[in-house]
């Protein structure tokens, strides 16, 4: 049995609502994430202002990183709740 087949078997046992609480707690993770990536970004520009550019630069890609996490999570909710 493949790994996808299992976990659309595993998805389709879960309650929607059960889905919806489990990606709002998902989605805690990323937004705490933006939140630190940015006050370090301004804590370091604070102490060194000549590193800005290459600070924003590390930021913006953590950031996009980060937020693909708070997507990923919102397909796995609809791909638990397709099945209900």
């Amino acid at each position: 049995m493949s790994a996808l087949q299992i976990a659309q078997d595993a998805a389709a046992n879960i309650n929607p609502g059960l889905a919806a609480i489990g990606y709002g707690l998902a989605a805690i993770g990323p937004g705490i994430g933006v939140g630190l990536i940015f006050s370090s970004v301004i804590s370091g520009t604070a102490r060194q202002p000549e590193a800005r550019g290459v600070l924003l630069g590390l930021a913006w890609t953590t950031f996009a990183i980060v937020e693909v996490l708070a997507l990923i999570g919102f397909v796995v909710y609809f791909i638990a709740t397709a099945n209900a």
